[in-house]
């Protein structure tokens, strides 16, 4: 039971955190959405390096390192996850994050259509209910604004698919997350030196955004960190249930926090999109009571 409570009170740390991050890259608007990737990317890579000392893993980085298919396997999951972390920041500061959350409502469903057309994994009568209210979300969003909600769906396929190719890498979240920053450090820090020498940055000439741009390795790495925690001690229908607390919060920050627009369209939309979440949802108690 203390277990069980430990994993919850670790699960809602990191899905409360992730919720909130929109508000965090809110206070970076003044610098360019690609400045901020490359500084998370920085912070994070110097952070986990940190945490990996701390924990004396350094074998299992090395040992990754000296897996031809492992790290090649991390060199694409690490852009991919770069590009989505970009997209992300973009839309934020855009004031798109009520469709940042609607991109990671839509997820879980992405992640089934991947399995069933990638992984030959067969869809429950629930989970076919669910995918087709889900799409029936999209395509109404298309009809009423005659344009696809195309940060939400980018957001969800890359982080569908990231989850895909880091699932066929049987690595640690930390270190694979590591080697994935390292991979993308020199760039990242390449593009800092620049813009700070010969365009110009807040980067050390504005105390507030410096400390911002240093502490988004933290708020990067550490949501993760308790996220493995959770993930350690529940199950997995527990976990895919607290992972609707974050676009959750990042809805309620758009709408009442930011006065982000939410019309009639909106609501059907993501009305479309709740009712597949709880059909999903209710599906994974289901397995897990039978289990």
């Amino acid at each position: 039971m203390n277990q069980q409570l430990c994993g919850v009170l670790f699960g809602l740390a990191a899905f409360t955190a992730w919720g909130f991050l929109p508000a965090y890259w809110k206070q970076m608007q003044v610098v360019s959405p690609l400045e901020i990737l490359c500084h998370r990317i920085v912070w994070s890579c110097i952070f986990l390096t940190l945490i990996i000392s701390f924990q004396k893993r350094w074998g299992e980085v090395f040992s990754i390192i000296k897996t031809p298919s492992k790290f090649k396997g991390l060199i694409f999951s690490g852009f991919l996850i770069g590009f989505n972390w970009f997209v992300y920041i973009w839309a934020v500061n855009s004031g798109r994050v009520v469709e940042t959350s609607l991109g990671y409502y839509i997820n879980p469903m992405i992640n089934v259509l991947i399995g069933y057309l990638l992984l030959g994994e067969s869809f429950s009568r629930l989970q076919c209910i669910a995918v087709f209210f889900a799409l029936a979300g999209v395509i109404y969003s298309l009809v009423a604004y005659g344009s696809l909600p195309m940060f939400a769906l980018t957001l969800a396929v890359t982080f569908a698919f990231y989850g895909y190719f880091r699932k066929k890498i049987p690595v640690a979240p930390i270190p694979g997350l590591l080697i994935e920053t390292i991979v993308l450090f020199v760039p990242a820090l390449v593009y800092i030196l620049f813009k700070k020498i010969f365009v110009g940055s807040y980067f050390f000439i504005d105390l507030e955004l410096t400390l911002w741009m240093v502490g988004a390795g933290v708020v990067t790495s550490l949501p993760l960190l308790w996220f493995a925690a959770a993930a350690k001690r529940l199950n997995l229908s527990t976990i895919g249930i607290l992972q609707y607390l974050a676009p959750s919060i990042a809805f309620i920050l758009g709408v009442f926090v930011y006065k982000e627009a939410f019309t009639r369209h909106h609501l059907i939309t993501f009305g479309c999109i709740w009712i597949g979440v709880f059909l999903y949802a209710a599906e994974s108690l289901i397995k897990n009571r039978r289990s």
